[in-house]
């Protein structure tokens, strides 16, 4: 398939991202290679824990255990000196709705809350057809709550695929970095920016990253969640 006529069929999936539902989890090749530990890259400071709350973006959907996104940022955190826990609270299928739903029950399980909070919602959104009020509205409710909390959180945005119209597509875009500036959160326009032209990048379900696809996005967010972390104490 070329490309054109991929990131044609992709754009209502991939660009929307990700439904627990694609399909079944594609079994590891003994030929890959599973990434190291990022608890084997030693660093000193005080620990600065992140939690990333999400969708199977986050959950790493088809990949081995050390590949996702969460995991892989840790690592990426850690070789660069911070001493970073990642902790993965993604769930496979979740809409903001569902997240909006576990969002406080899961800050309560913590035993210390994150000194960040990577809110990665939105995409099964538009696979399931809801409206972008209903999105703001569970978006609102979330960020209402960590604001409550005190907790800075890092927004990573989505992009509505040309095909729903531009009226939804402007009304779902522009919700993120609304949201962004009126709960004093930072943002990240698009997150599958950097991998989202590129199929080689995706899964055969042509919505999810693969290992390679998961290495690009932590290099193109890590600045991006660095400068999001607030100072160490």
């Amino acid at each position: 398939m070329q490309i054109r006529n991929w990131s044609i069929g992709c754009a209502a999936l991939a660009l929307a991202a990700c439904s627990g539902e694609a399909g079944e989890v594609p079994a590891a090749s003994e030929e890959t290679s599973v990434a190291a530990p990022a608890a084997d890259i030693a660093v000193t400071g005080e620990e600065r824990r992140i939690l990333a709350f999400g969708n199977s973006l986050f959950a790493g959907y088809g990949l081995a255990e050390q590949e996702g996104y969460p995991e892989r940022l840790e690592a990426a955190l850690r070789g660069a000196g911070v001493n970073a826990r990642v902790i993965d609270a993604g769930v496979s299928g979740d809409t903001s709705a569902a997240g909006r739903q576990r969002l406080a029950f899961t800050l309560d399980a913590l035993e210390t809350p994150p000194d960040l909070v990577l809110l990665e919602l939105g995409g099964n959104d538009l696979i399931r057809g809801l409206s972008p009020e209903e999105t703001r509205t569970n978006f609102e409710a979330m960020l209402g709550e960590l604001r409550n909390r005190d907790i800075p959180v890092l927004i990573m945005g989505m992009r509505a695929p040309p095909n729903y119209g531009p009226e939804f597509q402007q009304s779902f875009d522009a919700l993120y970095a609304e949201l962004a500036e009126e709960y004093d959160a930072q943002l990240v326009p698009f997150w599958l920016e950097s991998i989202y032209q590129d199929p080689a990048l995706f899964q055969s379900d042509r919505i999810h990253p693969t290992a390679p696809g998961i290495e690009a996005l932590v290099a193109d967010t890590l600045d991006d969640v660095q400068a999001a972390l607030p100072a160490a104490d």
